[in-house]
């Protein structure tokens, strides 16, 4: 068994938990203060987060002895060595600047295995850009990616919660509060940094294109937030990119006057950005690798194929049988894929007690669709859908991030990892539907489908 958390880190944990409290005490006082719509929710969603960090790293010391966070840690304290011989050195270290063969820095790039991963190692380096003011303790930095990642979920929650002032309970509980998302979204893992840019790309969005503050600031947060997903999970964008487009379709073709207009603007847009978001994936191919429109396909037979290999009928995978590994064949799967990445696994299919509690969340939002489908209707639905951009850019992000994951995962673990980032957007796209119907004081949870 690794073992990453040690006395240290117990002894530490209260004084970080001190100091990050303090400085959300103040933050929400300066901001949110009494009567404030958005007060109830700071601390309780910082708290969610916190509390997912610290249970997901326990889980992996104590439970799985180990694992991808634990190995993020340690080469993380590879690179914060190099402080004590010089900070430059661990500067240059945590920015990626020196090449993995440079002489001088080789007695710590041999040691780093990710360290021509650029995706990977962009979470070693802000492993050890924390861990170093936590005296390169686990928990303690895990505290401080859950404070950090908040951030960037609060700001998705600022960005909906400001555009439904009368949807704000419903609206916290879609970012704020899914179990997967403030579990796998806190701690020291890439999905933690996906949710962070994911967050704050939504919102200098929503500035920039709704609120049309074409300041240096929104743009710069735009293009950081995108850059940081994009060496990280660059998928995200493939996802991100049609989402934005019919958003922006749908917002400024309320411009047009015309209803004639308006059908032929949304077909030619939507082509336009068909035919942009090909170009991106060809252009950027290299940097997409298994996760570009070439290659999309042949990954995910050959994922599916090494998981069955390896978990066989005892273990969390699952299949969807041959794919052929064309768009025409993967198109085919779109609906086996969408279903799989939202509402799998099911309860029956859980062999294990992780893959039970994905059941369980999977589950209640199986319901929840059932309920708004049968509430709200198809075609109220998708006069809905038409009629709000929001919508659209939730939903859509959310059905093609489903379908990725859904298609490539096999594995019902990986599977409650790798969807989080489409969660939040779903459970808005079936907050807009059902109160498109009704009222904004009835509860969709409540599962009462009349009255």
């Amino acid at each position: 068994m690794q073992l990453f958390i040690t006395p240290l880190d117990y002894l530490l944990l209260p004084l970080i938990l001190g100091l990050v409290y303090l400085v959300a005490y103040r933050i929400r006082d300066r901001y949110y203060p009494i009567g404030h719509a958005w007060r109830p929710y700071f601390l309780p969603g910082l708290t969610v987060k916190v509390a997912g960090a610290l249970f997901i790293g326990l889980v992996y010391q104590y439970y799985y002895g180990g694992g991808d966070t634990a190995n993020y840690f340690f080469q993380s304290r590879v690179v914060n060595s190099a402080f004590s011989e010089s900070p430059l050195k661990w500067l240059k270290l945590v920015l990626h600047i020196p090449d993995w063969y440079d002489g001088n820095y080789r007695e710590y790039t041999s040691q780093i295995a990710w360290y021509t991963t650029l995706n990977n190692y962009a979470v070693v380096g802000a492993t050890a850009l924390l861990s170093i003011f936590t005296f390169n303790t686990f928990l303690p930095t895990s505290v401080l990616f859950a404070f950090i990642s908040f951030s960037g979920v609060w700001a998705m929650f600022r960005t909906f919660a400001r555009m439904y002032p009368h949807l704000v309970r419903p609206v916290a509980l879609a970012t704020l509060y899914i179990p997967s998302t403030f579990i796998w979204g806190s701690g020291i893992f890439k999905d933690t940094v996906c949710m962070f840019g994911l967050g704050w790309m939504i919102f200098a969005a929503h500035r920039v294109l709704v609120q049309r503050k074409f300041n240096v600031s929104s743009i710069a947060l735009f293009l950081f937030s995108s850059y940081l997903i994009f060496i990280i999970k660059p998928y995200i964008l493939v996802a991100f990119l049609p989402a934005l487009g019919l958003w922006v379709i749908a917002l400024y073709g309320d411009k047009v006057k015309l209803s004639f207009f308006k059908p032929l603007l949304f077909g030619i847009s939507g082509l336009v950005f068909i035919a942009c978001l090909y170009l991106f994936s060809h252009t950027f191919a290299a940097e997409l690798g298994q996760y570009s429109l070439e290659n999309i396909g042949q990954t995910s037979q050959v994922t599916r194929d090494y998981i069955l290999s390896v978990s066989g009928d005892e273990g969390s995978g699952y299949s969807l049988g041959t794919i052929d590994p064309t768009p025409l064949g993967l198109l085919k799967k779109a609906p086996a894929g969408i279903n799989v990445g939202l509402f799998r696994p099911y309860i029956w299919e859980s062999r294990k007690i992780f893959v039970l509690f994905n059941a369980l969340e999977a589950t209640l939002f199986l319901l929840l669709t059932l309920k708004v489908l049968l509430a709200v209707g198809p075609v109220r639905m998708w006069r809905a859908f038409i009629g709000n951009g929001t919508l659209q850019f939730c939903l859509v992000f959310a059905v093609i991030f489903a379908f990725a994951v859904g298609i490539s995962s096999y594995n019902f673990g990986a599977l409650s990892r790798y969807r989080i980032p489409c969660l939040p957007l779903y459970g808005m796209a079936l907050v807009l539907f059902y109160y498109s119907k009704f009222p904004a004081d009835r509860k969709l949870l409540s599962f009462r489908l009349k009255g």
